[in-house]
């Protein structure tokens, strides 16, 4: 669990890809967020479960203002 203050967003949040980066690989193209996810640089996830979210570029869902 995240020991930091604010606690960093859960794995199942919509603003997961705000938590912390713990370990960065970029020649790889992926980091380790605080939450347990892996965010790859073309903003794909692999989440904790073992599910995946496809890449996502553009306005984050969460930001966008309704009609």
């Amino acid at each position: 669990m995240c020991q930091h203050q604010p606690p960093c967003p859960p794995a199942d949040a919509i603003d997961r890809d705000a938590s912390r980066v713990l370990a960065s690989f970029p020649e790889q193209g992926w980091s380790l967020l605080c939450n347990g996810v892996i965010f790859f640089e073309d903003t794909g996830e692999l989440l904790p479960d073992g599910s995946s979210v496809a890449p996502h570029r553009g306005p984050a869902p969460h930001t966008l203002c309704p009609a």
